[in-house]
């Protein structure tokens, strides 16, 4: 892989985890993981989250009501709580280790093997975070279509559909895989080349020992 592309898809790694990390702590605090529309009530929608349950009213705006008990909810939110902190931390782990690897980053050039496990390591982490991150997600929405077509619930009790949140949570997630999987490719492709100035360095050099050469044989 050349010079360009190994630096293009640094970049484009680095930035694609950044905004999978960004959206996956959006998705983490958002109140839109379900919506209830009320057919008696057309004027009132209820969002939950993980966090919160939210009332949206069109005279009234939103209310919300934080949940009472960590213990009282649901196995999938309860699970779906600790995998997006996991995956928030970890993808600012990878962020933060994949920058110090980075070939545009001038700090410790002359140490490549270094860089280059940090790269594969700040790849990892990203490629991990976003696997983190689809799992609550996708289970949740598995939850949600599971009880939207029970057949034991009566038709009259109005069903939890998916929230916003859960489309975002799903491009984070692919945003942070696809991030780290770039990140390891770049660093599993040929090492950059070193600094400008260091070849400036080695074609002086050979240019004087030419120059020594030749003056030695015309002495002769």
């Amino acid at each position: 892989m050349t010079l360009v592309l190994r630096t293009v898809a640094q970049l484009a790694g680095i930035s694609l985890s950044l905004l999978g990390w960004v959206l996956s702590c959006l998705t983490n605090y958002l109140p839109h993981w379900k919506n209830l529309n009320l057919d008696l009530n057309e004027m009132e929608n209820w969002t939950m989250g993980l966090w919160q349950t939210c009332v949206i009213q069109e005279e009234g705006g939103m209310q919300c009501k934080d949940f009472d008990s960590f213990l009282a909810l649901p196995a999938e939110l309860r699970i779906s709580r600790i995998l997006m902190f996991l995956s928030n931390g970890l993808g600012f782990l990878g962020l933060l280790v994949s920058g110090f690897g980075l070939d545009c980053l001038r700090i410790g050039e002359r140490q490549q093997d270094l860089k280059k496990r940090l790269l594969i390591l700040g790849g990892v982490l990203s490629w991990t975070s976003g696997i983190t991150a689809l799992v609550p997600v996708s289970w949740v929405a598995h939850s949600t279509v599971q009880e939207f077509w029970d057949e034991t619930i009566p038709e009259i009790i109005p069903r939890w559909e998916f929230g916003e949140a859960l489309f975002i949570g799903w491009f984070a997630g692919f945003s942070l895989v696809l991030g780290g999987s770039l990140l390891n490719c770049a660093a599993c492709s040929a090492q950059a080349p070193p600094a400008s100035g260091h070849y400036t360095a080695a074609e002086m050099q050979d240019h004087c020992q030419q120059l020594e050469m030749k003056n030695t044989n015309l002495k002769s």
